[in-house]
C-alpha cells in the first residue's frame, strides 16, 4: 500500500468516525410533526369517548376531531440528522428545547402539569359547551392546589369549591384572598366547602407567608371551578396532554347536549383553548394540526383567531374557519350546513 493509499484510507475512517458520532450526538432542540386525531364521536371500548349523564343527549353524526402534534418526548433527544430533516420537510418545526421544555424541571413534573392543563381546559370546555347548550352553570372559586406540609395539606384538597370564609360568602379568587388576609397570621379560619357536590366545612390555621412574616396564608392556590348538574367524563388516551383541545371538547358537549345536529355527518376538526365564557385562544402547532387533520380526511378546520397570521399562505383543501368564541364557532357550523350562508362563513385569508 503506498502512503496516498494510506493516507486516503485512514482520511475515510476518520470521517465515517466523525460523521457516525456527529449523527449520535444529541442537539437542544425539539421536533414538531403533525399527530393523530381523535373522533370524539367514536365509541372506545364500547363506551362513548365523551360520556354525558343527568341530562338528555342526542348522538352526534359525522367526525369531530381532536387534533394533536406529535413532539420529541421530554425523555428523549434528538439528533443532529433527525433536526434537519425536521427543519426541511413540511408541516414540521424545530424549537429550542428549552422553549417547550423549561430547564430544570424533571420529566414527571412536566407529566404532571400536562395532565393538569388537560383537566383544566376539560373543566372549563364543559362549562362552556354547557352554557351554549342553555344548562346552567355557576362558577365558584376553587383549590387547585395544596401545598405539601402547610396548613391545608389534609384538610382542603383540589377540586373543593370554596362557598364562604368565616361564613361570609365569597364568590371570586380575589374575595377569597382578601379574607384570608383580614386574618392575623395564627388565627383560625373556617372554610365552608363543596366537595363532591356536598358541603362541609374546615378549619385551618394561618402560618407566615416566606416572603412576608406578617402576611397570613394557609399554603393553597386558587382558580375558577364550575357547577352544573351533569356529569360528564372524557375517555382520551392519558398520554395526550396540554389545554389545546378546549374548543373541541366544548363543541362535542354542546352537540351532545343540543337537540341540533351540528355536525351534520360532516368530518370537522380544530384547536384552541377555552375559557369557561366561551373565549378561544390560540396554541401552538397549528400547521402541524391542520396537516394531521388534513390526512384525517377532514373537510372543515377551526382556526383560533390568534393563530390566523400563522395559516397565511397555508395550501390545504381543508376550509380553515377563523373562530375567537365558541358562539362563532357554533354559527359557523350551522352556516356551512347551507350553501346560501357557507360563503359568509369567515377564513383566515
Amino acid at each position: 500500500m503506498t502512503k496516498q493509499t494510506w493516507t486516503a484510507a485512514v482520511s475515510a475512517l476518520l470521517f465515517v468516525a466523525l460523521a457516525a458520532v456527529v449523527s449520535l450526538t444529541p442537539v437542544p432542540f425539539v421536533s414538531w410533526s403533525p399527530g393523530t386525531t381523535v373522533d370524539l364521536f367514536e365509541p372506545v371500548d364500547g363506551q362513548p369517548r365523551v360520556d354525558i349523564q343527568g341530562v338528555a343527549t342526542h348522538p352526534g353524526t359525522g367526525q369531530l376531531r381532536l387534533t394533536t402534534v406529535s413532539v420529541t418526548r421530554a425523555d428523549s433527544q434528538l439528533t443532529l440528522p433527525e433536526a434537519l430533516l425536521s427543519y426541511w420537510l413540511s408541516a414540521r418545526e424545530v424549537l429550542p428545547r428549552e422553549a417547550v421544555y423549561p430547564p430544570g424541571v424533571s420529566v414527571d413534573e412536566i407529566r404532571a402539569r400536562e395532565v393538569q392543563m388537560m383537566d383544566t381546559s376539560q373543566s372549563a370546555a364543559v362549562a362552556a359547551g354547557l352554557r351554549a347548550a342553555g344548562e346552567k352553570v355557576v362558577e365558584y372559586p376553587m383549590v387547585t392546589g395544596v401545598s405539601n406540609g402547610s396548613p391545608a395539606d389534609g384538610k382542603l384538597r383540589p377540586g373543593d369549591f370554596i362557598l364562604r370564609i368565616n361564613d361570609k360568602p365569597v364568590k371570586t379568587t380575589r374575595a377569597v384572598g382578601a379574607e384570608i388576609s383580614k386574618s392575623a397570621v395564627g388565627d383560625p379560619i373556617l372554610f365552608t366547602l363543596l366537595r363532591d357536590r356536598a358541603e362541609t366545612r374546615e378549619t385551618v390555621i394561618t402560618v407566615s407567608a416566606n416572603a412576608n412574616p406578617a402576611q397570613p396564608v394557609v399554603g393553597i392556590n386558587l382558580g375558577i371551578g364550575y357547577s352544573y348538574v351533569p356529569r360528564v367524563n372524557f375517555r382520551i388516551n392519558p398520554d395526550i396532554g396540554g389545554p389545546s383541545a378546549g374548543l373541541i371538547f366544548a363543541l362535542a358537549v354542546y352537540d351532545l347536549v343540543s337537540p341540533d345536529d351540528l355536525i351534520a355527518g360532516r368530518s370537522v376538526a380544530g384547536t384552541g383553548t377555552i375559557d369557561g365564557d366561551g373565549a378561544v385562544h390560540g396554541i401552538g402547532g397549528i400547521q402541524e394540526k391542520i396537516a394531521g387533520a388534513e390526512a384525517a380526511g377532514v373537510t372543515v378546520f377551526l382556526v383560533p383567531a390568534d393563530n390566523c397570521p400563522d395559516v397565511v399562505g397555508l395550501s390545504t383543501p381543508v376550509r380553515l374557519v377563523r373562530v375567537s368564541t365558541l358562539s362563532e364557532a357554533i354559527a359557523a357550523l350551522e352556516d356551512l350546513k347551507d350553501p346560501a350562508r357557507a360563503a359568509k362563513v369567515v377564513g383566515c385569508s
